[in-house]
This record gives structure tokens, sequence and C-alpha cells, in this order.
């Protein structure tokens, strides 16, 4: 995971910190998206009961996940840019606190418009949160601790849904799931203090321009990993929205085991990453390729095989370890297109991804709003499996990587 998100750093333009005030500011920056991460899709889990208090549908219900990754979209290129002189960490702090004060208003929501605009606030965080502090590492630890920065920062996606969704679900079925938003949120609120005690001032450095993410768009590489960013996402999240309501629907388990299931893949997830991360850098198209297949077999399987509790969880653990190799495989394809420019490949990475999360969760509604679960499964399965096909065309045509122009 080391290659992923860090510049070379002068050991000398590091703050004179203790190691352990160190580390815990890269903690900080890992519960941080944590926070993010766990926020963005823990309407996954309770879906169908925010649905049931507005009267709306499951389709209807998905909007929650649609409209933070178009926002997100949007808000890391441009917030990116126009805050590119502002210090860092205050920048981070700001976003911390934006997501803390969605959380609250999800929570308090009269009416179901009101937990759209709470979604608003929480793409905006995402947008401008990840695309800063997914590159931090090089500035917070020394360079010979970047790699395991680097690694402890990306584990928070998949902790997101090993800790975050199957404890907000659960929560949601004790307490309703407007406790589990107020928990939520107050735990932002316990990150953005963490985050304003032990970051340092983080003077901006080189701006990111718009020109540079441009110019990006030029490289053979770049293009390759917008597209199969967006197959593998699209694949992902057009499923994996709709999750709970399959395992309602087909497999027929009730709320308390759908946890149980959702922490299951969660921890596979934790697996799927640290695999991904440490085979990624040297095998990055066999990893990512590997990665879409296993969430390719797993979407398209579960229709046939989802009706028991055993084929279901099964398949959820090969789900869960492929897509926790995803992010990182994202990441890294993009830094290795443009190994000079840290934070721009964050950005693009960030806008991609998250663009594709939206996209997935729409299409998904709207298929499962017309049909049924188990079709969105198979149409996920398929867009996976052409993620395997651009892969392996980007082998074909004997794609080289660029190397840096300055090596650490």
């Amino acid at each position: 995971m080391s290659t992923a998100t860090t510049a070379s750093i002068d050991p000398a333009e590091l703050p004179a910190r203790s190691p352990l005030v160190s580390w815990l500011a890269v903690i900080s920056v890992m519960l941080g998206i944590f926070s993010i991460v766990t926020t963005e899709i823990l309407p996954i889990g309770l879906l169908t009961s925010i649905g049931s208090s507005f009267t709306i549908s499951d389709g209807m219900a998905g909007l929650m996940m649609t409209m933070p990754g178009f926002l997100a979209a949007v808000s890391a290129p441009l917030v990116t840019v126009a805050t590119g002189r502002i210090d860092r960490r205050l920048m981070l702090g700001a976003f911390v606190l934006l997501l803390a004060l969605a959380n609250f208003l999800a929570a308090a929501a009269s009416s179901y418009w009101l937990v759209l605009v709470s979604r608003v606030m929480v793409g905006i965080t995402i947008g401008g949160f990840w695309s800063i502090g997914a590159g931090l590492a090089g500035r917070l630890v020394p360079p010979e601790s970047v790699g395991r920065a680097t690694a402890v920062i990306f584990s928070s996606v998949p902790l997101g849904s090993v800790l975050g969704v199957p404890m907000g679900t659960f929560i949601g079925d004790v307490a309703g799931w407007r406790t589990a938003f107020l928990v939520m949120g107050v735990l932002t609120l316990a990150v953005f203090v963490l985050l304003i005690l032990v970051v340092p001032s983080l003077p901006a450095e080189e701006p990111t321009r718009l020109r540079v993410l441009t110019g990006m768009l030029k490289s053979v590489n770049t293009r390759f990993a917008l597209v199969i960013t967006f197959l593998v996402v699209l694949a992902h999240f057009g499923a994996y929205t709709y999750v709970t309501p399959f395992l309602e629907q087909v497999t027929h388990v009730g709320a308390g085991l759908i946890t149980v299931f959702l922490l299951i893949y969660g921890a596979a997830g934790i697996a799927g990453n640290f695999l991904g991360g440490s085979l990624v850098g040297r095998y990055p198209r066999a990893t990512f390729a590997a990665a879409a297949a296993m969430i390719g077999g797993a979407t398209l399987l579960l229709p046939v095989l989802g009706g028991s509790r055993l084929g279901a969880v099964s398949l959820l653990i090969l789900w869960g370890v492929a897509y926790g190799a995803v992010p990182v495989c994202s990441q890294t394809w993009f830094a290795k297109a443009c190994p000079d420019s840290p934070e721009a490949s964050s950005v693009l990475f960030t806008a991609s991804f998250q663009a594709t999360i939206s996209m997935g969760a729409l299409a998904g509604g709207v298929v499962v709003d017309q049909s049924s679960p188990s079709v969105v499964m198979a149409l996920a399965g398929t867009a996976a499996v052409f993620t395997v096909v651009a892969i392996g065309v980007h082998q074909a045509r004997k794609v080289t990587w660029p190397e840096p122009a300055h090596q650490p």
C-alpha cells in the first residue's frame, strides 16, 4: 500500500514530534475516514426501516446512497482546488464537524427530504476529507513509516463495514434507526477533538490545480483506471446497497441474523484489504482482476445459492474478501498513473469512486423497484466480468506505468 498516496518527503520538513503523537495523528485521520465510510454506507443496513418510517420504496430509500456519492464526486476537485492554500489540519477539522452535523440532522429529521439534505452534507465531507486525508501519511510520519501509516489509514474502509454497518444495524434494531445516526454524530465529535489535539499544523504545499487534474486524463493509464473503477464499483454498490432486501426476501433471514451476516462480510473485507494491499504493488493487474472476478462470481451465484443460509454467508465471505481489496487496488492504479502528483491522484480516485457509488445505488434502485434483488445481483455480476475484460485489455496492450521523476 505504500505506493498509493504519498510523495517523497524530506525528513527535515516533518515537525519534531514524538512517535506516539505522530501515530495518534495517523489514527485520527483513519478514524475520520472510518466515520465518513460508516456514515456513508450506514443506510444499507437500515434501508428498510428508514423506508418504512417515511412510507417510501426500497429504491427511493436508496437515494440516501446515491446523493453523497454525486456530491463527493463534484466536491472532491472543487473543494481541493478552492482550499489549496488553507492549512490542511483546519480543513480536516471543518469537514469532520460538518459530518457530525449531518448525522445529528438525520437523527432529528421529521421528513425524508431532511434526511436527503443531511446526505448532501455527507457528500461534501467525503469529497473534501478523502481528497486531503488519503495522501497525508507522508506528512505525519517519517519516510520509513509511510507504508505502514498508509495501510492504517486505508484500513478504515473495511473497518467501516466490519464494525460500522453491523453495529449501526444492531443499534437500529434495538433503539431505532435515528439512534444509530445519533451515536455516529457523537463518535464523529470525539474524532474531531482527537484530530485537533494530535494533528500538527499542515500548511498547504503546492496547491492542486485544475490543469493538473485535466492533464492526468491524457494518460492512458488514468483512463483505464477510470473505466475499471467505474465497472467494479458499479457492480459492487449496485448490488451491495440492496443486500439487506435480498437477504430478507431470498434467504429469508431476520434482522438479527442479517447483522451477523454483515459482520462476517466486513471481517472478510478487512482480510481482503490487507491481502490486496500486500499484493497490488507487485501485481497490480492480477490483484485487481482477481478481486473483480470474485465479486462477479459471488453476485452471479447469489441468486442460485443464496436461498440457503450457508450458501449466502459463503458467498458474502468471498464478496467481502474481494471488495476489501478494491479501494487500495483502484487508488494504487491512479497513483501509478501519475506518481508525481499524489493529491491530484487522490482527487481523481475519490471523484470517480464516489460518482460510481451513486450510479450503482441509483441503477440498483431502479432495477430492484422494477424486478427483484436477484436481478440486481445478476446484473452486478455482469459488470464485474466486464471489469476483468478491461484489465485484460490493459495487459494485452502491454501498457506500462511511468516512473516517478524523483525517487524517495
